[in-house]
């Protein structure tokens, strides 16, 4: 598979694939561009041509064509491949062996039990009727690929294989369970089936709600298909796929609870909504929003576990530096947006227009009663409450504005506050991740001074041909990792990682610098590394005519005794030089 992996790196272009996602600029033989991994104005992200190779200076994250796009579209590796190879114009299927095989068939199982549950549902009068009364459109049904699970065993099981699929391909794919009798059933019966796609369109998985009178006290009401290989419940917002670029275009995205609230809103034009599929919001739905914007605004069902899932979501997306409003239902009748909708189409955008930041439904349910201020010497727990909240926004400027109105509210002075805030345990602590450790960290922490400037000096040589060929002479004074590097051996491990980077790290640095520039700090350096190298060597020096005159070797002694002076010289040749 890593063959077939480089064979596709190869028949795409870093600077264009990259260059259809971001707005790239030259910077010198590189190219540059906002990150869009992470928030920042001035351009981190750089992308090397030569090695096909880009990476963030701001945020650490770098890699080949296959890591971008499972970044950026939130993709495992096979499916990122996969569409690769598609633009590319190779056959996977040929090519990719046995892993890919299974991740195909999967994708190919999923697509043939979708329409499975497609076609059933024409047989259904009563599920049509169903979501007929629910308000949901005939257009909107078809739109999102809605269906049905057969109230069978194994209605779904004899379907798939009798298309050739096998019971191992079936259970893979999360559609089917081993019974303690040894039988395989089907894990949907009785259940309206809503699709769940990948953030480009592919079924990866299933939601199944109860058709109204199935009860079944074993199962929920809700219920979703199993974590398999292609299927990570955490990572998949329900309409993404089609609605990314509405929320690219309004620069904020509206959060629902469950499918049916996301295809009322959607039938009823609003189009930068997602929904989480019933699951808890986790860190890894919000990196994928964050990518497109930054603003959130969230609609919950207005009963108690519909507000207990909102307080957490809110807490969560302000910790990852989200600006988050609140949507509130006014009537006590309607629960969700869902209702919403069918009751009163066309209010919710006027709904929309009037959700309140986060922070304001918290003043509004910790600090007030009834229109006014709770007695904060009863109820000092609410205060802390609110300041649990402030301190976990990412934002200074957030922190200090809502300190400053808890202030105003709570009648209590602001740095009275802050000292009390500082004192509380954080509410969330924002979610980490194992992406590679900043570059420019690494060089600071854990290299020497002529590593850092062995590194400036390749990039410079890189850059210039004038220098590079300057450069030749001073290669003596290079250690042996860096003259392996420079004379152009492949490097491998950590070392490899380094080597990529140089370039990279100087476009990053010198967008800017002219040719005259170079050329000046290219003498300042050689001079520096010289300087660096004659001491190294005068202290090793040193150390040895200090042993030899112990072992009362005079002869040896002398003649590094002569050696250390020469070299004691030199350095101060250089350092007059230098002035």
């Amino acid at each position: 598979m890593l063959d077939v992996a480089q064979q596709v790196k190869e028949k795409i272009d870093v600077v264009d694939f990259l260059g259809k996602y971001i707005k790239l600029s030259p910077a010198g033989k590189n190219f540059r561009a906002v990150c869009p991994f992470h928030k920042e104005k001035t351009p981190s992200l750089m992308i090397s041509p030569d090695k096909q190779i880009w990476h963030c200076f701001g945020c650490g994250n770098g890699g080949d064509v296959i890591k971008f796009l499972m970044l950026y579209e939130n993709l495992e590796f096979f499916d990122a491949l996969k569409l690769l190879a598609e633009k590319a114009g190779m056959n996977l299927d040929i090519l990719g062996g046995r892993d890919f095989k299974t991740y195909d068939v999967i994708y190919k199982v999923m697509e043939a039990a979708k329409e499975f549950y497609r076609t059933n549902l024409y047989k259904s009068d009563e599920v049509k009727e169903y979501l007929k009364n629910r308000g949901l459109r005939g257009e909107t049904v078809k739109e999102f690929e809605v269906g049905v699970a057969l109230d069978e065993f194994d209605a779904l099981n004899r379907h798939l294989l009798k298309k050739g699929f096998s019971i191992i391909d079936l259970e893979k794919a999360g559609l089917v369970f081993k019974t303690e009798r040894g039988n395989y059933w089907d894990r949907f019966r009785g259940r309206i089936i809503f699709p769940l796609y990948n953030h480009v369109g592919k079924v990866v998985g299933f939601t199944g709600r109860l058709i109204p009178g199935r009860d079944d006290s074993n199962t929920g009401k809700y219920v979703n298909s199993p974590e398999t290989p292609i299927f990570q419940k955490s990572k998949i917002l329900y309409g993404f796929h089609k609605t990314k670029n509405d929320i690219r275009e309004n620069k904020s995205a509206i959060l629902v609870e469950g499918q049916m609230d996301f295809l009322m809103m959607w039938q009823d034009g609003i189009r930068n909504v997602v929904a989480t599929s019933g699951t808890a919001l986790t860190p890894e739905h919000l990196k994928t929003l964050k990518k497109i914007t930054d603003d959130l605004i969230l609609s919950f069902d207005s009963d108690e576990a519909g507000q207990t899932a909102a307080e957490r979501s809110i807490d969560l997306a302000s910790s990852l530096d989200f600006t988050v409003k609140l949507l509130l239902i006014d009537d006590p009748k309607l629960k969700d947006p869902a209702d919403v909708v069918k009751e009163k189409p066309g209010t919710m955008a006027e709904l929309l227009k009037k959700a309140k930041p986060a922070m304001e439904y918290y003043f509004h349910k910790y600090l007030k009663k009834n229109g006014k201020e709770i007695d904060l010497k009863q109820n000092k727990y609410n205060l802390r409450t609110v300041l649990s909240k402030i301190k976990s926004l990412a934002s200074s400027i957030e922190k200090s504005h809502w300190l400053n109105e808890l202030a105003n509210v709570s009648k209590i002075n602001e740095n009275v506050l802050a000292e009390e805030m500082d004192n509380i345990k954080d509410a969330l602590t924002t979610p980490t991740t194992n992406e590679q450790q900043n570059f420019l960290d690494v060089s600071e922490n854990e290299f020497s001074r002529r590593d850092l400037i062995c590194q400036r000096l390749i990039g410079l040589a890189n850059n210039d041909q004038d220098v590079s060929a300057k450069l030749k002479d001073y290669i003596q004074y290079f250690p042996e990792f860096y003259k392996d590097l420079y004379s152009g051996k492949k490097m491998e491990g950590p070392m490899a990682k380094i080597a990529e980077l140089i370039s990279l790290r100087f476009s990053f640095e010198n967008a800017d610098l002219k040719d005259g520039d170079l050329k000046a700090e290219f003498e300042q350096l050689v001079h520096e590394l010289k300087l660096d190298y004659l001491k190294e060597k005068q202290a090793i020096l040193g150390r040895e005519v200090g042993e030899l005159e112990v072992a009362g070797e005079e002869s040896v002694w002398a003649e590094k005794v002569k050696e250390h002076k020469a070299i004691t010289d030199e350095i101060h040749n250089l350092k007059t030089k230098k002035k």
